[in-house]
Protein backbone atom coordinates (compact mmCIF):
# COMPACT_ATOMS: atom_id res chain seq x y z
CA UNK A 1 0.00 0.00 0.00
CA UNK A 2 1.12 3.39 -0.50
CA UNK A 3 0.72 6.64 1.65
CA UNK A 4 0.19 10.23 0.55
CA UNK A 5 1.29 13.07 3.46
CA UNK A 6 0.35 16.68 2.66
CA UNK A 7 2.55 18.34 6.08
CA UNK A 8 1.89 21.58 7.53
CA UNK A 9 3.28 23.33 10.74
CA UNK A 10 0.20 22.43 12.87
CA UNK A 11 -1.29 19.27 10.95
CA UNK A 12 -0.85 16.29 8.52
CA UNK A 13 -3.46 14.91 5.73
CA UNK A 14 -2.84 11.46 5.02
CA UNK A 15 -4.00 9.46 1.85
CA UNK A 16 -3.84 5.62 2.24
CA UNK A 17 -4.05 3.84 -1.38
CA UNK A 18 -5.83 0.71 -0.65
CA UNK A 19 -6.24 -0.23 -4.99
CA UNK A 20 -6.27 1.39 -7.53
CA UNK A 21 -8.85 4.35 -6.87
CA UNK A 22 -9.98 3.74 -3.27
CA UNK A 23 -8.28 6.36 -0.37
CA UNK A 24 -8.90 5.81 3.20
CA UNK A 25 -7.81 9.47 4.55
CA UNK A 26 -7.37 11.33 7.78
CA UNK A 27 -6.02 14.52 9.57
CA UNK A 28 -3.79 14.59 12.80
CA UNK A 29 -2.14 17.30 14.43
CA UNK A 30 1.29 17.54 13.86
CA UNK A 31 2.65 16.49 17.26
CA UNK A 32 3.90 13.86 18.80
CA UNK A 33 0.45 12.15 20.36
CA UNK A 34 -0.65 12.73 16.53
CA UNK A 35 2.18 10.67 14.84
CA UNK A 36 1.58 8.05 17.48
CA UNK A 37 -2.51 7.84 16.54
CA UNK A 38 -1.10 8.05 12.67
CA UNK A 39 0.74 5.01 13.23
CA UNK A 40 -2.11 3.33 14.74
CA UNK A 41 -4.55 4.11 11.90
CA UNK A 42 -2.39 3.15 8.99
CA UNK A 43 -1.64 -0.14 11.44
CA UNK A 44 -5.59 -0.62 11.74
CA UNK A 45 -6.34 0.15 7.88
CA UNK A 46 -3.74 -1.88 6.07
CA UNK A 47 -4.35 -4.82 8.53
CA UNK A 48 -0.37 -4.65 9.61
CA UNK A 49 0.95 -4.16 6.32
CA UNK A 50 3.86 -1.91 5.49
CA UNK A 51 3.21 0.77 3.37
CA UNK A 52 5.64 3.06 1.39
CA UNK A 53 4.67 6.28 2.63
CA UNK A 54 5.87 9.30 0.61
CA UNK A 55 6.28 12.90 2.19
CA UNK A 56 7.24 16.26 0.68
CA UNK A 57 10.62 18.17 1.91
CA UNK A 58 9.27 20.64 3.69
CA UNK A 59 11.78 21.54 6.25
CA UNK A 60 11.33 20.53 10.17
CA UNK A 61 7.24 19.94 10.06
CA UNK A 62 8.26 16.35 8.82
CA UNK A 63 11.07 15.03 10.02
CA UNK A 64 10.04 13.61 13.12
CA UNK A 65 6.72 11.78 11.13
CA UNK A 66 9.57 10.51 8.97
CA UNK A 67 11.84 8.83 11.46
CA UNK A 68 8.80 7.83 13.19
CA UNK A 69 7.51 5.70 10.14
CA UNK A 70 10.75 4.75 9.37
CA UNK A 71 11.06 3.51 12.68
CA UNK A 72 7.83 1.68 12.79
CA UNK A 73 9.20 -0.53 9.79
CA UNK A 74 7.66 1.76 6.92
CA UNK A 75 9.41 2.51 3.86
CA UNK A 76 9.53 6.29 3.51
CA UNK A 77 10.42 8.63 0.27
CA UNK A 78 11.29 12.46 0.76
CA UNK A 79 10.70 14.20 -2.06
CA UNK A 80 10.87 17.69 -3.74
CA UNK A 81 7.88 19.19 -3.58
CA UNK A 82 8.51 20.55 -7.44
CA UNK A 83 8.67 16.64 -8.13
CA UNK A 84 4.88 16.11 -6.99
CA UNK A 85 3.97 19.36 -8.51
CA UNK A 86 5.11 18.31 -12.07
CA UNK A 87 3.68 15.09 -10.93
CA UNK A 88 0.19 16.51 -10.47
CA UNK A 89 0.03 18.88 -13.46
CA UNK A 90 1.19 15.72 -15.87
CA UNK A 91 -2.39 14.13 -14.39
CA UNK A 92 -4.31 17.59 -15.19
CA UNK A 93 -5.01 17.69 -11.34
CA UNK A 94 -6.18 21.80 -11.27
CA UNK A 95 -7.43 21.74 -7.70
CA UNK A 96 -5.04 22.05 -4.53
CA UNK A 97 -5.67 21.41 -1.47
CA UNK A 98 -4.15 19.74 1.25
CA UNK A 99 -6.43 16.50 1.18
CA UNK A 100 -5.87 16.47 -3.13
CA UNK A 101 -2.08 16.86 -2.42
CA UNK A 102 -1.88 14.30 -0.55
CA UNK A 103 -3.93 11.76 -2.77
CA UNK A 104 -1.11 13.15 -5.10
CA UNK A 105 1.77 11.96 -3.51
CA UNK A 106 0.05 8.55 -3.12
CA UNK A 107 -0.61 7.80 -6.44
CA UNK A 108 2.87 9.02 -7.53
CA UNK A 109 4.32 6.92 -5.05
CA UNK A 110 2.93 4.55 -6.31
CA UNK A 111 3.46 4.93 -9.94
CA UNK A 112 7.23 6.77 -9.52
CA UNK A 113 8.64 4.02 -6.46
CA UNK A 114 10.82 6.95 -5.34
CA UNK A 115 14.12 6.38 -3.72
CA UNK A 116 13.19 4.87 -0.12
CA UNK A 117 15.04 7.49 2.56
CA UNK A 118 16.86 6.48 5.80
CA UNK A 119 17.03 8.95 8.54
CA UNK A 120 20.75 10.72 9.09
CA UNK A 121 22.17 9.50 12.02
CA UNK A 122 21.14 11.49 15.76
CA UNK A 123 24.31 13.42 16.04
CA UNK A 124 23.88 14.84 12.51
CA UNK A 125 20.32 15.46 13.60
CA UNK A 126 21.04 17.03 16.71
CA UNK A 127 23.53 19.14 14.58
CA UNK A 128 21.35 20.07 12.40
CA UNK A 129 18.73 21.29 14.78
CA UNK A 130 21.79 23.18 16.47
CA UNK A 131 22.75 25.10 13.30
CA UNK A 132 19.14 25.85 12.43
CA UNK A 133 18.43 27.40 15.67
CA UNK A 134 21.85 29.44 15.18
CA UNK A 135 19.92 30.78 11.74
CA UNK A 136 16.88 31.57 13.60
CA UNK A 137 18.20 33.48 16.30
CA UNK A 138 20.73 35.39 13.54
CA UNK A 139 17.71 36.49 11.76
CA UNK A 140 15.53 37.39 14.82
CA UNK A 141 18.74 39.77 15.58
CA UNK A 142 18.83 41.64 12.02
CA UNK A 143 15.36 42.38 12.19
CA UNK A 144 15.67 44.09 15.54
CA UNK A 145 19.15 46.04 14.80
CA UNK A 146 16.49 46.94 11.76
CA UNK A 147 13.87 48.02 14.04
CA UNK A 148 16.31 50.11 16.29
CA UNK A 149 17.64 52.30 13.42
CA UNK A 150 14.15 53.52 13.01
CA UNK A 151 12.91 52.89 16.30
CA UNK A 152 11.36 55.97 18.50
CA UNK A 153 13.09 56.45 21.45
CA UNK A 154 10.61 55.56 23.66
CA UNK A 155 10.90 51.55 23.13
CA UNK A 156 14.86 51.96 21.98
CA UNK A 157 15.21 50.52 25.93
CA UNK A 158 13.40 47.33 25.46
CA UNK A 159 15.30 46.97 21.58
CA UNK A 160 18.45 47.29 23.32
CA UNK A 161 17.59 44.61 26.07
CA UNK A 162 16.20 41.97 23.35
CA UNK A 163 19.46 42.52 21.09
CA UNK A 164 21.75 41.95 24.55
CA UNK A 165 19.44 38.84 24.75
CA UNK A 166 19.75 37.51 21.56
CA UNK A 167 23.74 37.74 21.11
CA UNK A 168 23.75 36.38 24.93
CA UNK A 169 22.08 33.11 22.69
CA UNK A 170 24.04 33.25 19.30
CA UNK A 171 27.26 33.07 21.98
CA UNK A 172 26.30 30.23 23.69
CA UNK A 173 24.94 27.96 20.72
CA UNK A 174 27.76 28.64 18.81
CA UNK A 175 29.78 26.66 21.98
CA UNK A 176 26.91 24.29 21.90
CA UNK A 177 27.90 23.62 18.23
CA UNK A 178 31.37 23.66 19.01
CA UNK A 179 31.34 21.12 21.68
CA UNK A 180 28.31 19.00 19.86
CA UNK A 181 31.43 18.75 17.01
CA UNK A 182 34.20 18.08 19.03
CA UNK A 183 32.88 15.41 21.10
CA UNK A 184 31.74 13.45 18.23
CA UNK A 185 35.18 12.17 16.95
CA UNK A 186 33.09 11.82 13.45
CA UNK A 187 32.00 14.91 12.94
CA UNK A 188 35.81 16.52 14.29
CA UNK A 189 37.71 14.86 11.81
CA UNK A 190 35.36 16.01 9.34
CA UNK A 191 35.33 19.66 11.35
CA UNK A 192 39.13 19.42 10.91
CA UNK A 193 39.20 18.48 7.23
CA UNK A 194 36.66 21.54 5.89
CA UNK A 195 38.93 23.69 8.16
CA UNK A 196 41.29 23.11 5.99
CA UNK A 197 39.78 25.10 2.59
CA UNK A 198 40.45 28.59 2.44
CA UNK A 199 37.22 30.93 2.88
CA UNK A 200 34.95 28.28 4.75
CA UNK A 201 34.76 29.23 8.61
CA UNK A 202 32.72 27.79 11.44
CA UNK A 203 29.59 28.66 10.55
CA UNK A 204 29.79 27.17 7.08
CA UNK A 205 31.69 24.01 8.43
CA UNK A 206 28.67 23.60 10.73
CA UNK A 207 26.41 23.56 7.61
CA UNK A 208 28.47 21.58 5.38
CA UNK A 209 28.48 18.64 7.80
CA UNK A 210 25.06 18.62 9.03
CA UNK A 211 23.67 18.93 5.66
CA UNK A 212 25.82 16.90 3.48
CA UNK A 213 25.65 14.18 5.91
CA UNK A 214 22.24 14.09 6.24
CA UNK A 215 22.02 13.54 2.25
CA UNK A 216 24.27 10.31 0.47
CA UNK A 217 25.27 11.72 -2.42
CA UNK A 218 26.88 9.53 -4.69
CA UNK A 219 28.70 12.94 -6.98
CA UNK A 220 29.30 16.57 -6.63
CA UNK A 221 27.02 17.32 -8.17
CA UNK A 222 24.17 16.09 -6.86
CA UNK A 223 25.35 17.62 -3.59
CA UNK A 224 25.94 21.05 -5.98
CA UNK A 225 22.37 20.65 -6.91
CA UNK A 226 20.67 19.46 -3.61
CA UNK A 227 22.32 23.11 -2.21
CA UNK A 228 20.31 25.02 -5.74
CA UNK A 229 23.58 26.12 -7.01
CA UNK A 230 23.85 25.03 -10.52
CA UNK A 231 22.81 26.62 -13.50
CA UNK A 232 19.45 26.63 -14.50
CA UNK A 233 19.10 27.24 -18.66
CA UNK A 234 16.38 29.02 -20.27
CA UNK A 235 16.53 28.22 -23.97
CA UNK A 236 13.96 27.01 -26.66
CA UNK A 237 13.95 27.18 -30.38
CA UNK A 238 15.55 29.91 -31.99
CA UNK A 239 13.66 32.94 -30.40
CA UNK A 240 14.17 32.02 -26.15
CA UNK A 241 17.70 32.60 -25.27
CA UNK A 242 17.68 33.08 -21.47
CA UNK A 243 20.40 33.95 -19.40
CA UNK A 244 21.72 31.15 -17.30
CA UNK A 245 20.73 31.61 -13.06
CA UNK A 246 21.23 29.69 -10.07
CA UNK A 247 18.66 27.05 -9.85
CA UNK A 248 17.81 27.85 -6.26
CA UNK A 249 15.65 24.38 -5.59
CA UNK A 250 17.40 23.29 -3.07
CA UNK A 251 19.07 24.02 0.68
CA UNK A 252 18.20 27.53 1.31
CA UNK A 253 19.95 28.00 4.30
CA UNK A 254 23.41 26.29 3.07
CA UNK A 255 23.50 28.24 0.16
CA UNK A 256 22.99 31.39 2.09
CA UNK A 257 25.93 30.58 4.66
CA UNK A 258 27.76 29.52 0.77
CA UNK A 259 27.32 32.90 -0.45
CA UNK A 260 29.21 34.86 2.29
CA UNK A 261 31.97 31.60 2.04
CA UNK A 262 32.54 32.21 -1.54
CA UNK A 263 33.37 35.51 -1.54
CA UNK A 264 35.35 35.09 0.96
CA UNK A 265 36.86 32.39 -1.27
CA UNK A 266 37.69 34.82 -4.07
CA UNK A 267 40.14 36.48 -2.27
CA UNK A 268 41.79 33.98 -0.66
CA UNK A 269 40.96 30.35 -2.01
CA UNK A 270 43.99 30.06 -4.96
CA UNK A 271 41.45 27.60 -6.94
CA UNK A 272 38.52 29.69 -6.48
CA UNK A 273 40.50 33.23 -6.50
CA UNK A 274 41.99 31.58 -10.27
CA UNK A 275 38.19 30.13 -11.35
CA UNK A 276 37.47 33.94 -10.47
CA UNK A 277 39.84 35.88 -12.37
CA UNK A 278 38.95 33.54 -15.49
CA UNK A 279 35.70 34.25 -15.91
CA UNK A 280 36.25 37.93 -15.08
CA UNK A 281 38.93 38.12 -18.71
CA UNK A 282 35.61 36.40 -20.24
CA UNK A 283 33.70 39.14 -19.36
CA UNK A 284 31.01 37.87 -16.43
CA UNK A 285 29.18 39.58 -14.25
CA UNK A 286 30.17 39.60 -10.74
CA UNK A 287 27.02 37.35 -9.22
CA UNK A 288 27.80 34.81 -12.14
CA UNK A 289 31.32 34.66 -10.39
CA UNK A 290 30.08 34.49 -6.68
CA UNK A 291 27.76 31.66 -7.83
CA UNK A 292 30.39 29.54 -10.06
CA UNK A 293 32.49 29.89 -6.37
CA UNK A 294 29.57 28.82 -3.93
CA UNK A 295 29.33 25.80 -6.52
CA UNK A 296 33.06 25.17 -7.08
CA UNK A 297 33.37 24.85 -2.73
CA UNK A 298 30.19 22.26 -2.75
CA UNK A 299 33.08 20.33 -5.07
CA UNK A 300 35.58 21.14 -2.79
CA UNK A 301 33.98 20.14 0.48
CA UNK A 302 32.32 17.13 -1.16
CA UNK A 303 35.88 16.20 -2.34
CA UNK A 304 37.81 16.42 1.05
CA UNK A 305 34.66 14.68 2.83
CA UNK A 306 34.48 12.29 0.29
CA UNK A 307 38.87 11.38 0.20
CA UNK A 308 39.08 12.09 4.09
CA UNK A 309 42.21 14.16 2.78
CA UNK A 310 42.66 17.65 3.45
CA UNK A 311 42.36 20.37 1.00
CA UNK A 312 45.27 20.54 -1.91
CA UNK A 313 44.95 23.66 -4.04
CA UNK A 314 46.08 21.35 -7.40
CA UNK A 315 43.56 20.28 -10.37
CA UNK A 316 43.44 16.69 -8.99
CA UNK A 317 42.13 17.36 -5.69
CA UNK A 318 39.40 19.95 -6.39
Amino acid sequence: MHLGVDIAKRKFDCALLIDETRFRTKVFDNTAAGIEACLGWIAKQGGGQRVHACIEATGPYGEALACALHEAGHTVSVVNPARSRAYAQSRGVRTKTDAVDARTLALMCQANKPQPWTPPPMSIRQLQELVRRLDALTQMHTQEVNRRAVAHEAVVASIEQMLASLEEQIKAIKVQIAQHIDQDPTLRQQRDLLATIPGVGPSTTAWLIAELNAKKFACARQAAAYTGVTPAHRQSGTSVRGKPKLSKTGNGRLRKSLYWAAITALRHNPVVRAMGERLRERGKHNMAIIAAAMRKLIHIAFGVLKSGRPFNPTPSNT
